[in-house]
């Protein structure tokens, strides 16, 4: 049987770099009103994957606080559309306006999910970069959004039932649009089999009061990272996780007893903890030619979809 090569990412961040620049973040976010925020995040994420390392090499992030802040004033300015389109329709205590105008509220909320989950992964994947090869998104907008809106009509209609199969076939779609120069991504995982994790975990989790949370979470990663392949000239390269309960334990609860204790002072170290985890516990399967890599993705500059995914809290799926 032929041996497959092993590869790794490694994270070298510090928490005591990342605290300074999350206090410089905080002061100067307070004094500039909340302006400030997109230059915030865009340290945040430059030092993040400059400490990121893979075959000698650190990824580098190249977007911008003057490119996030102008997504921050599109994004804002769409909520204040929103909102004056409620507020109008609430101060005519008309009941029929009012609830006309609370359905069409909450319908533009409903769009903007997959509207920020497009925008923000398209511009996160073209401005990241290594050894000079950027990642890129092809995903076209009306096509996930027409994906989001039947996904999400059907989850509702099944009462949320549908919502496992719903976010894997979401999962599929980013990711089988994913690119790293002329390496493809593909995700592999089932919703049937996403369903019966949950299952599992739920009712576990319930039945022993907790405790078995640490398998549960640790069970959703393995899911996540195992689907996840990578192909480059007709050869496949699969992702694999070894983290375990333990090491979720070890992780959960020091993060907390930092964060508690530092009143919250302690968040740079905890996240450190977490990425270094992660990375330490995901393993590249494969026979990858790292140097045959070849640039193939256009640049994008919009942040638009990040800023808006960052108010309505959306993590990249």
């Amino acid at each position: 049987m032929e041996e497959k090569d092993l590869r790794q990412v490694t994270f070298h961040g510090e928490g005591s770099k990342l605290f300074g620049i999350y206090i410089v973040n905080l002061l100067l976010t307070i004094v500039t009103v909340g302006m400030y925020y997109p230059w915030a995040k865009a340290a945040i994420l430059q030092y993040v994957y400059q400490e990121t390392e893979f075959e000698g090499s650190r990824f580098t992030f190249h977007g911008t606080g003057k490119e996030m802040f102008i997504g921050f004033i599109k994004a804002i300015g769409i909520f204040i559309v929103i909102y004056a389109f409620l507020l109008i329709c609430i101060f005519s205590k008309k009941p029929l306006i009012m609830s006309i105008g609370f359905l069409v509220t909450y319908a533009a909320f409903i769009l903007l999910i997959p509207i920020a989950i497009h925008g923000s992964t398209k511009y996160r994947a073209s401005r990241s970069s290594w050894r000079g090869i950027h990642f890129g998104y092809r995903g076209d907008r009306k096509e996930f959004l027409q994906e989001f809106i039947i996904g999400a009509l059907i989850t509702i209609s099944t009462l949320g039932i549908y919502y496992f199969w719903f976010i894997i076939k979401i999962r599929k779609y980013i990711f089988g649009h994913l690119r790293f120069g002329s390496i493809s991504f593909a995700y592999n995982g089932g919703g049937t089999d996403y369903f019966k994790l949950h299952l599992k975990g739920y009712f576990l989790t319930l039945i022993t009061l907790g405790v078995y949370s640490f398998w549960y979470v640790k069970d959703l990663f393995r899911f996540f990272v195992d689907n996840i392949q990578m192909e480059q000239d007709g050869e496949i390269v699969k992702f694999r996780s070894t983290a375990t309960a333990g090491g979720y334990f070890k992780l959960i609860i020091g993060n907390l007893f930092i964060v508690i204790l530092t009143l919250g002072f302690g968040t740079p170290w905890a996240t450190v903890r977490t990425l270094n985890f992660i990375f330490s516990n995901i393993l590249i399967e494969g026979n990858l030619d790292v140097n045959a890599i070849q640039q193939t993705e256009m640049d994008y500059r919009d942040a638009t979809g990040e800023d808006i995914s960052d108010m309505i809290d959306i993590g990249l799926v």
